[in-house]
């Protein structure tokens, strides 16, 4: 397997390239918080938080929300059509390119 590009823009607007690795079985939410950017992932990944949103800003598929997420979202802060939870992205090659915001802190 190969290693994919993601683009993260910070709550501060500055933009970081990570390298993600696609043979590791990672989400977004980990390979923020392994280049310790400000991403909490409070439930560890279960999808029972929204401390991990994103806005999505490039066309790459990350398939559709599954209903755990959706549910989480419709709570959340700062939700927007392009809202998604980085713990429920993984990496795959597909990704490659994948450009996402850091959504705000919740309240």
């Amino acid at each position: 397997m190969k290693d994919v590009t993601i683009t993260v823009i910070d709550r501060e607007g500055e933009s970081h390239e990570l390298i993600a690795p696609t043979d590791m079985n990672m989400n977004l939410m980990e390979v923020c918080k392994s280049y310790e950017l400000p991403v909490e992932g409070t439930c560890g990944g279960m999808a029972m938080c929204a401390s991990c949103q994103v806005y999505v800003l490039s066309e790459e598929h990350i398939g559709e929300r599954n209903d755990n997420e959706e549910a989480m979202l419709s709570e959340a802060f700062y939700v927007k059509d392009n809202s998604r939870l980085g713990c429920q992205i993984n990496m795959v090659e597909d990704l490659n390119g994948l450009t996402v915001e850091l959504a705000p802190e919740s309240e």
